[in-house]
């Protein structure tokens, strides 16, 4: 898992990191760490991009294990210390087909001149953000200056991975959304976080209507459906990978991890990146896809958020 040389700048990953608390099959629980944005830079991690994530991280044992998961899959860490003093919890609920629902003790209070100071923000090759820290205030603000800050300099990506249990007010969230939908370069967003978003819309109208907005490339995952990936007035549908699924935990942030990592291997980093997105030829997208997915087929396949590596992609595609 070396950093790969052909990464001109840092990829940078802004959002929370936490402990997942998922129940057993005895009846007890299990503590595993994840949050979306520490899922996306574990996978960036594991294909060896070496990502700095920007979190907020508590001295205790729960922060101290989930430190140790971010290092052992080489992520580079620039934490703060929550209000709270202590890290933040998802309790998982798990329904009878692997599908998981949460109930968060959390606190997002990241502050503009802590990302201001992140090693490598300046003249990064990538800038992600995601989940909870996008839309829950006062940090959500800073992130929504930085991911602005990027726009031009480095490729922008944005998962509006919705969490109605923390921000169950639609209207507002929805505001916010969109405002950095139309500041990023490229979207990745479930059916089920659309559903939410824009209650009986069609996902692929909605995902037509953002990438007219701002983002060159709209991604929406479909869960077993597929993907389907919209560019202008363009729609490429992707078809599923069949799998046994464990359980749905960090499937998406797998995804989104592996499709950041992919288009950097298309040449979409830095300055260039809006002007790489839109000469992507079809079979560079289905490419993309076929690496993104595949990974996420792996993380269904094992229990919790456990991204592969990229030799584990690799052998599964046969490349």
């Amino acid at each position: 898992m070396n950093e790969r040389a052909d990464s001109p700048g840092a990829v940078i990953v802004i959002g929370e990191t936490l402990i997942d608390v998922l129940p057993t099959a005895d009846g007890g629980v299990r503590e595993l760490p994840g949050g979306s944005p520490a899922n996306v830079a574990v996978t960036l991690g594991r294909l060896g991009r070496a990502p700095v994530l920007v979190t907020t991280l508590a001295d205790d044992e729960r922060g101290a294990a989930a430190l140790r998961w971010l290092q052992d899959s080489k992520v580079q860490m620039a934490a703060e210390t929550p209000a709270t003093g202590r890290t933040s919890t998802a309790v998982v609920h798990l329904a009878e087909d692997g599908s998981a629902s949460y109930d968060f003790d959390l606190t997002w209070d990241l502050d503009s001149a802590f990302l201001a100071r992140t090693p490598g923000i300046d003249g990064a090759a990538v800038v992600h953000a995601g989940s909870i820290a996008t839309v829950l205030d006062p940090g959500a603000s800073a992130v929504e200056e930085t991911m602005r800050a990027a726009r031009g300099r480095a490729l922008v990506t944005f998962d509006p991975n919705a969490r109605p249990a923390i921000t169950p007010d639609l209207a507002p969230v929805l505001e916010r959304v969109e405002r950095l939908v139309a500041a990023s370069d490229v979207v990745k967003v479930s059916e089920e976080d659309l559903a939410w978003y824009h209650p009986g819309a069609d996902p692929v109208d909605v995902a037509r209507t953002w990438a007219t907005s701002g983002p060159v490339l709209v991604v929406v995952t479909l869960g077993e459906g597929g993907s389907v990936f919209v560019r202008g007035g363009g729609v490429l549908p992707i078809p599923g990978i069949a799998v046994a699924v464990a359980d749905t935990i960090g499937a998406g942030d797998t995804f989104m991890g592996a499709l950041i990592d992919i288009l950097m291997d298309l040449g979409a980093q830095g300055p260039k990146s809006r002007e790489v997105l839109a000469t992507l030829d079809v079979e560079e997208l289905r490419r993309a896809a076929s690496w993104s997915a595949t990974a996420a087929a792996i993380t269904v396949s094992r229990p919790g958020a456990d991204p592969p590596t990229r030799d584990e992609i690799a052998s599964r595609i046969g490349v």
